[in-house]
C-alpha cells in the first residue's frame, strides 16, 4: 500500500509518535504550521470516517482523549482543537482517517474555526433532508 500514514505507523517512515496502543497512533504533523499540531490515525487503513467500523472509531477516539488530557493536565495547554475532513470535498488530503489535534492556549492568536460564508437555504429546509427518522443510520 502506498500510504504514507502506514508508512509511518509500519516505522517505513520516520514518525515522531506521541502516543501509540495496539489501535491507534498519535504523531506530530509535519506541516509546521502550529505549535503542538498532532494527527491520530487508527493503525488499520481506513480511508475516513465514512468507512470506519465502530470499534476502529472508539479505539481511535479513545487515544484522541488521551492526548488531549495529557496536553492539559500534564504539557500546560488550556484545550485542543479536533479536525476532521471526511473525504476529499471536505478537503481531506491523506486518504487515511486522521484528527487533526491542536494544543491550545488562552490568547495563543490562532483561528482554527473555518470562516463560513452563510447558510444559502433555510435551515428548516435542510433540517428536513437531514433528519434521521426510525432506524436510519
Amino acid at each position: 500500500m502506498d500510504c504514507i500514514f502506514c508508512k509511518i505507523i509500519s516505522g517505513g517512515l520516520p514518525g515522531k509518535i506521541v502516543y501509540e496502543d495496539e489501535y491507534a497512533v498519535v504523531f506530530m504533523d509535519i506541516a509546521g504550521d502550529v505549535d503542538g499540531h498532532m494527527l491520530a490515525v487508527p493503525r488499520k487503513h481506513v480511508k475516513n470516517i465514512l468507512d470506519c467500523d465502530p470499534d476502529t472509531l472508539n479505539h481511535l477516539m479513545a487515544a484522541v482523549k488521551k492526548v488531549a488530557v495529557h496536553c492539559t493536565e500534564n504539557c500546560g495547554y488550556d484545550g485542543v482543537n479536533l479536525l476532521n475532513a471526511g473525504g476529499e470535498s471536505a478537503g481531506q488530503s491523506v486518504p487515511h482517517f486522521h484528527i487533526h489535534i491542536i494544543p491550545r492556549k488562552k490568547g495563543d492568536g490562532i483561528d482554527a474555526w473555518p470562516a463560513f460564508p452563510g447558510a444559502r437555504r433555510k435551515t428548516e429546509e435542510v433540517y428536513e433532508e437531514l433528519r434521521m427518522t426510525g432506524d436510519a443510520g
